[in-house]
């Protein structure tokens, strides 16, 4: 990890095998039915933001983005165990679920986990 990535690594470890679909229902892995359906029903609770950065896989096997949230002062890091850099760019609007932990890049939604509240 760079002196930029915030040190979480107790959830990062994904059980899957190599080419299969994640099926771990933590923060930053798979979005779980339930999380898909709270935060459709919350959406007050939705912030949003641009993304400042943005890693390709790291040694934990997943990516962080920073997202420069509009009502905050501070960036809000988040990871995923997938390789975020194929699907969201520098720039990119995205909004952040400020309960459930799910970020919304265009119409698609990603579990993530958050290391800075």
């Amino acid at each position: 990890m760079s002196n930029t990535t915030p040190p979480v690594t107790a959830t990062m470890r994904c059980a899957h095998s190599p080419g299969a679909a994640c099926t771990s229902a933590a923060a930053g892995h798979a979005v779980s039915a339930i999380r898909d359906r709270v935060t459709a029903a919350t959406p007050s609770k939705w912030r949003d933001g641009l993304v400042v950065h943005v890693s390709a896989t790291d040694a934990a096997g997943g990516s962080w983005l920073a997202v420069a949230l509009f009502e905050q002062p501070e960036f809000a890091w988040v990871w995923n165990h997938g390789d975020l850099s194929t699907v969201v760019s520098v720039g990119e609007p995205v909004a952040l679920h400020e309960l459930y932990d799910t970020l919304a890049i265009g119409t698609a939604r990603v579990s993530v986990l958050r290391a800075l509240r």
